[in-house]
Parts: structure tokens; sequence; C-alpha cells
């Protein structure tokens, strides 16, 4: 069930993966220039995409627990809603990661500028994608330590600014209360329409969170590691995200903040301790190559599986013998190179573009897996599956009112800022794209195999009738 996979992440790793899935470059830059944008009323931004996220990742959660295969979504949307759709999703999903990957590197060179203003953004984010794609295709034994120490950091710069936060507004250290919530404008100085152009943004800080389901197919135990690690997100979200934003917005004013910058290198720079800007700002660079790092983690996975069935490049199908599929990496990284030469013409402009794309995919993403839960659901209840134990609560309720918000996130897109509405417009375009390609894998197998069409090749057979 592994696909040639090495089952070397334990739980110590799992646990701090779907962490680092959790906290993401979205909340350590992005939420600076939505501040400046909407104000305090941007934590009902985060909690209402948090409450989606949530079931989200309960919905993955009892498919991992039907069948763990590091295809995850794209295995799950290929057995539950048919082969087009494993392809459609594969696709939009390296499409989040490949614009991701770009958002990142443009934070990295970003951050770096903090320290250096003179150097070319582009090349920082050079050097920082030969960082994280070394580490890549050593082994996924390395990528997981790497990647729970990337995740120690940044809890613990979230636990740090939670608690620094807590104190300077309990005792009202600068100016910081309550009273910045309403002061300076109001909650929503811009309005609420603002407040609701803000969730695609939002929704892109949530990203990742889905690892942890690609992640099981190379998890020592999966049926018991990856409930554990489920249930954990829904904390992490009221406390990291909403009790950040939130702390964010009454520690300064929202006037304060700015897109250029992290907004916690903001706070901790004007505490007047020496350097806590800059070891901040340390920390908020390693976070962003921990989302490279995930990016490029997840993508050459999931094009394996891809690959294997021919809805891929056959180069992308390739595993090392240390069973790391380097050709799926390094396809990734190639488009990631994409994103240096994006800071190389348009800098300023290169983080909100790449955001805005990804959102398209981890809406996608999204919604394919809780669309999927809900058909392992309708097959349970027909006989043909037992469903497990661990399962999406709610449903079938939950589901539709989950892909219901997804579908206002992109259609708020369209009369949002130019980023934003750069890639709605990109819709049309992936799609025809998506249906070309689909068209071209079915008609190989035509080719191939003489009278209907034969049955693509899984990595995970076993699939329940529909």
């Amino acid at each position: 069930m592994n696909g040639g996979y090495s089952p070397a992440l334990g739980n110590r790793q799992v646990q701090m993966i779907a962490i680092g899935g959790a906290i993401g470059v979205g909340l350590f830059l992005g939420a600076g220039g939505r501040l400046e944008a909407a104000g305090p009323a941007l934590v009902l931004s985060y909690a209402a995409a948090g409450v989606a996220a949530f079931f989200v990742m309960r919905a993955l959660g009892e498919l991992v627990l039907y069948r763990p295969t590091s295809g995850s979504f794209v295995d799950y949307a290929h057995t539950f809603i048919g082969p087009w759709a494993g392809f459609a999703t594969g696709w939009m999903y390296w499409v989040n990661w490949a614009a991701t990957g770009v958002a990142e590197l443009t934070a990295i060179a970003t951050y770096v500028a903090k320290w250096a203003p003179a150097l070319p953004h582009w090349i920082t984010a050079l050097a920082a994608l030969a960082v994280v794609l070394a580490v890549n295709l050593l082994s996924v034994r390395v990528f997981g330590e790497l990647e729970f120490w990337f995740a120690l950091l940044k809890v613990l710069a979230i636990v740090t600014f939670l608690v620094v936060g807590l104190a300077l507004v309990v005792f009202s250290v600068g100016g910081a209360g309550a009273g910045n919530l309403t002061a300076h404008g109001g909650f929503a100085p811009s309005g609420f329409p603002v407040v609701l152009m803000s969730l695609q943004s939002v929704v892109f800080a949530y990203a990742s969170i889905e690892l942890v389901g690609i992640a099981a197919g190379e998890t020592r135990d999966p049926r018991r590691v990856i409930p554990k690690a489920v249930n954990a997100v829904v904390w992490r979200i009221a406390v990291f995200y909403v009790g950040s934003v939130l702390l964010l917005a009454m520690v300064l004013p929202w006037t304060a903040y700015a897109a250029g910058e992290s907004p916690f290198v903001t706070v901790f720079s004007r505490l007047g301790v020496p350097a806590a800007g800059d070891v901040m700002n340390l920390i908020v660079i390693t976070a962003a190559l921990s989302s490279c790092n995930s990016g490029l983690y997840s993508t050459g996975r999931i094009l394996r599986a891809m690959a294997l069935r021919g809805e891929a490049p056959a180069a992308t199908g390739r595993m090392s013998g240390r069973h790391v599929p380097y050709g799926g990496i390094l396809f990734t990284a190639a488009v990631f190179l994409g994103g240096v030469a994006l800071n190389y013409f348009v800098p300023r402009q290169a983080f909100d573009i790449a955001t805005a794309v990804a959102s398209l995919g981890v809406v996608t993403t999204w919604g394919t897996l809780v669309y999927c839960q809900l058909r392992l659901r309708a097959a349970a209840l027909r006989g043909e599956l037992e469903r497990p134990a661990f399962r999406m609560p709610g449903s079938p309720w939950t589901n539709w009112l989950t892909l219901a918000f997804l579908l206002l996130v992109v259609l708020l897109m369209a009369v949002a800022d130019s980023a934003q509405r750069t890639a709605f417009l990109l819709i049309p375009a992936l799609a025809l794209a998506i249906a070309l390609g689909w068209r071209a894998v079915c008609a190989r197998r035509r080719r191939a195999v003489p009278g209907p069409a034969a049955a693509p090749v899984t990595e995970t057979p076993g699939a329940p009738p529909r």
C-alpha cells in the first residue's frame, strides 16, 4: 500500500508536520497586509476559514483511516468520483504548490531584505530553493527531521508572541489593549466587504494542513498517529491563527502593520528589546523555508502517484534508491525557478499574485476531500464498504456548508483586488488545460490498448465500487 515508499516518519515527526502545515507564511507575512487593509475585523475571516479547515481535516482523517496512501486526495478522487477527478485534482494541487513555492521564495527574499536591502530578491530566492531541493533529494528521514525542527521553531515563535502579547495587553504596556480593536476607525474601518475580500488570502494561510494526509503513506502506524494529528488541528487553528490575529490587533493599532513586513517582526521590533525583531525575522525565514520544503515533498509524491497511472510525465514517477520520488521533486523545482524569475521582474507583486493563484488549488483540494468523504459515507450506507470509526462530524450537512463556503471564496475573487481578479480570470484557462490534458491521456490509453479503454493503473488497488 505504500507504493515503494519507506515508512520512515514517526509520531514525533508527523505531529510536527501537521503543525508545520497549520502555520505558514500566509500568517507570518500575509497577515500584515490584510490587517492594514481590513483592520481588526480580519479575525472574523480567520475564524470562518478556520471552521471550514477543521471540517476539511476531519474529512481527510476519515479518508486516510479508510485507506492510507501517499497519493492522498488524488487517489481518493480517483476512487470516489472518477479517474478524471483524480487527474484534475492532482494537477490543481500541483498548481497550488507551484504558486505557493513562488510565494514562499518571495517571502524569504522579502525577509532577508530587512538585513540586506541592496541584495536582489532573485538571488535570495535562488539560494533558498537550492537548500530545500537538496534536503528533499536526500531522504524522507532527512526531510522529516528538518521539518520537525522547522515546525518547532514556528511553534516557539507563535507561543512566544502569544505569551508576550497577552502580557502586553493585560498590563496595558505601550498602549496595548482591547481598545485597539475599536479605536482608529472602528472594528471594521474599511467596511465588512473588505473583510470578505480577505477570505482568499486567509484560505491560503491555512493551506498545507492537508499535508498530513500525504505523509500517511510514509508513516509508521498511521491508524494511531493520523487521528491525533487531525484532531489537534482544531486547537491550533483557534490558538495559532485566530488567537494570534486577535492579539496582533490588540497589541498595536491596525495602522501599524504593513504588507512588506511580518506583523510579528513589527511587534517585536517595537518592544525595544535589542535584536528581538531580528530574531523573529530569522524565525519567519525558517517558516517560509519549511513551507517551500513541504511543497517539494508533497508534489513529488502526488506527481509520482499520477505518473504511475499515466496522468503525468513518466519522468515524474522516478524513484531513487533512497525511496525519494526525485522525478516529481525536480519537476516542481523547475517551476519554482519561474518564481525566482518573477522576483527579478516584479518583486513587489510576486507574493500577492502567487498566493491568489495558489488559493485556487487550495479550494480545489479542500472541496475534493469534502466531496470524497461524502461519497465514502454514501458507499458505506449502501453496504459497499466499512466506514472508519474516525468520522467527519455533522456529515452530510457540514460537507455541503463547507463546499458552499469554498464556492463563496472563489466568487469573491472576481470582485477583489487586481491579484485575485487575475487568478479568477485564469480559471477558464486552467480548466481548458486540464480538459485537454485528460483528453490526451484518454487518447493515449486507447492507442495503447485496442478496444475499450484500459482501466488506469493505481498505486493502491482494491478500490470499492462506486
